[in-house]
């Protein structure tokens, strides 16, 4: 136990506090068991700790690595009866999915204990995790997903600005003001979808990072999770690569199944488990329908910093704005592919472009927007695209 409280710790001695991620206030951190997923190098880690800082909980709480040496000789469940047993209120275990049968242990400290020790976890591979909850948690454990960062929170993280959340309804009506203190929007656009959706964008090995997030996730997190063979587990960068240099593109099963030398639901399979675990998105024809193949119009990259990373050349122009558009509105809006243009989202139907995009496509189609890249100002229903990168 001493040696869990040592780096624990260390790690809030290193932990800033103040910039927090949008999700920080939405999650009950009083609830007796809390599970935080998302996506390798997203901030989820970090998000506890400061938690943990802000509340003022520094003696009553502890933080604990799942995958730490300590586990090879203790349980889960015994730690946190120790742990409890000394006063301690609130445990925060980080990359629970790398504890063997971290479901039933959680179930079992949460009947156990009850109200008197508060949990909250956090997991990268949502494969294991969404198992876990269906079978052993599905009633006890409230669930979020945190997601990279938005344009406004890099705005906020890099330049100290405090732009707040801005509704859909606010951006469609163009009632958004810019900090002009900060300069014009759009080369600070460019910097985000370069390299701005992760929070360890200002790091020197902002790169290595970076290329250790998609390697873990395809090498380690997937094919552990979701018990895929060797030679299975080695197509899926294959896979990757395919998707990345045909973003975005109307998945077929049989062809990609010839390409990777695999039948179809293999490879339908392991698109959703790169999807689950935050690299890819499935634009559907109704998002309410997940894992339906035969609804799948589009796949898309994650974000568009992966764009920049796994392509070959420089990446398309339109891919970039749709990848964009897209990874900011599936956070808090329901999207879905439309018949007559790019997406539907909330009901609203958007057309995605360039400054010289006409409303052609969409003029006989009430309540739809068009989105348009390289333009500071919105006017009518021509929407500026980065403005989109406002609302979360």
């Amino acid at each position: 136990m001493e040696t869990l409280k040592t780096a624990y710790n260390e790690l809030l001695t290193n932990t800033d506090t103040k910039f927090v991620r949008y999700l920080y206030g939405s999650i009950p951190w009083d609830d007796p068991l809390v599970l935080i997923l998302g996506a390798r190098g997203v901030g989820k880690t970090t998000m506890m700790l400061q938690n943990i800082l802000l509340r003022k909980e520094r003696d009553t709480s502890l933080y604990i690595m799942a995958d730490s040496p300590y586990f090879s000789t203790h349980t889960l469940y015994d730690t946190a009866y120790e742990f409890y047993k000394r006063g301690g209120q609130h445990l925060y275990i980080d990359e629970i999915h790398k504890y063997n049968g971290w479901s039933r242990e959680l179930k079992a400290i949460y009947d156990v204990f009850g109200k008197g020790l508060k949990v909250t976890a956090s997991g990268s591979s949502m494969i294991d995790i969404i198992h876990g909850l269906e079978v052993d948690l599905s009633r006890r454990a409230l669930k979020y997903t945190l997601e990279g960062l938005s344009f406004r929170e890099y705005l906020n993280m890099s330049r100290k600005t405090d732009i707040q959340p801005q509704s859909l309804e606010a951006i469609l009506g163009g009632h958004v003001e810019w900090p002009r203190e900060i300069g014009h929007p759009l080369p600070l656009f460019d910097e985000y979808l370069r390299k701005g959706y992760y929070p360890f964008f200002n790091k020197t090995d902002y790169l290595q990072r970076f290329d250790n997030v998609v390697a873990q996730t395809l090498e380690v997190d997937i094919p552990h999770h979701a018990n895929l063979s060797v030679s299975t587990a080695r197509k899926l960068k294959k896979l990757m690569s395919v998707v990345a240099q045909s973003t975005p593109f109307k998945p077929n099963f049989s062809n990609l199944g010839r390409t990777l030398e695999m039948n179809r639901t293999t490879v339908a399979d392991m698109l959703t488990y790169i999807e689950r675990a935050g690299l890819l998105r499935m634009l559907r024809e109704d998002d309410d329908i997940m894992d339906q193949f035969t609804k799948i119009e589009k796949v898309y990259l994650a974000n568009t910093n992966l764009c920049y990373a796994l392509c070959d050349t420089v990446p398309d122009k339109g891919t970039l704005r749709e990848t964009f558009f897209f990874s900011q509105m599936a956070v808090n809006h329901r999207i879905s592919a439309s018949p007559v243009s790019d997406f539907i989202v909330d009901g609203h139907t958007f057309e995605v472009g360039g400054k010289n995009k006409k409303k052609k496509q969409i003029a006989d189609v009430k309540d739809a927007f068009v989105v348009k890249d390289d333009t500071e100002y919105a006017y009518y229903n021509f929407i500026p695209l980065w403005m989109f990168g406002l609302t979360y």
